[in-house]
């Protein structure tokens, strides 16, 4: 790293500090410190948000990145999102290895948040889901694309990964092995969603608030275009028209999270 005049080094970008820490060969410590409560809070209140807005149901799982240390992630103990608590919260290696299991059982797709996580340094926080309006676009080579503003993320539409191009024609469709997230990631790319053929999805953001409103959001969408080529050829956003309706939407995030955050909390 370069000096300035001065003599100091200039201070790097979180996703510099990321990427540095990600491609280091030092063996990682046995135990990062502990992860803000904060962040913790958030990931439990976002698995209930999940299930109420229809994303999730007894199954998906949402994690986040640890805030202490990037090279390692928390995800739920295997169970229905809507009954995660602070206490089923895990802490998971790169590899998708527990560093402290106590005897809970992890998701078997956890490969999916360890194998985008190394090679996405801008990614906080990845949802998986099984969301019924967007099946039929990963089942089908109809693009799923942006029907208005505030489902920019999608872009020019997300790529479908085919796990039988891996794993061969008898899987049991299920992404249960560092191998399998490899070939997902790399499919993903830099999009911000991902479609998995007789699946679900995938999406990634820079938090876990803003992962939550795209997944909520590819959602919706997928409802919208249904309803609208039932009626026509949809109009959709263009890239252009999609990249800065992403950027207004990333700052206004936290105001549909208050909303569902004390929809949950009133039930």
């Amino acid at each position: 790293m370069r000096m300035c005049l001065c003599g100091c080094v200039p201070r790097m970008s979180r996703r510099g500090l990321i990427a540095g820490a990600l491609a280091a060969t030092a063996v990682p410590a046995a135990a990062a410190a502990p992860a803000d409560p904060k962040l913790i809070d958030d990931l439990v209140v976002a698995n209930r948000i999940l299930y109420d807005q229809g994303v999730v149901d007894g199954f998906g799982h949402i994690s986040a990145r640890h805030d202490k240390d990037p090279n390692r992630y928390l995800l739920s103990r295997s169970m229905a999102p809507a009954l995660v608590t602070a206490g089923d919260i895990m802490e998971f290696d790169l590899d998708s290895n527990p560093t402290d299991s106590s005897g809970r059982t992890p998701y078997l797709e956890r490969f999916i948040h360890g194998e985008i996580y190394k090679v996405r340094p801008d990614v906080m926080a990845i949802v998986h889901s099984h969301s019924p309006a967007v099946l039929p676009f990963a089942d089908t080579h109809t693009p799923l694309k942006p029907m208005n503003h505030i489902a920019g993320f999608l872009g020019s539409g997300p790529p479908v990964f085919e796990i039988r191009g891996t794993a061969g024609d008898a899987s049991d469709m299920l992404v249960r092995s560092n191998n399998l997230g490899r070939a997902l990631a790399k499919t993903m790319g830099q999009s911000q969603i991902l479609l998995m053929r007789g699946h679900g999805s995938v999406a990634a953001a820079q938090s876990v608030r803003h992962v939550v409103f795209r997944a909520i959001y590819t959602e919706v969408n997928a409802r919208t275009e249904l309803q609208a080529m039932a009626l026509g050829k949809p109009v959709f956003l263009n890239e252009k028209e999609a990249a800065a309706a992403m950027k207004t939407n990333d700052g206004l995030v936290d105001r549909p999270w208050a909303l569902w955050k004390q929809r949950i909390a009133a039930k």
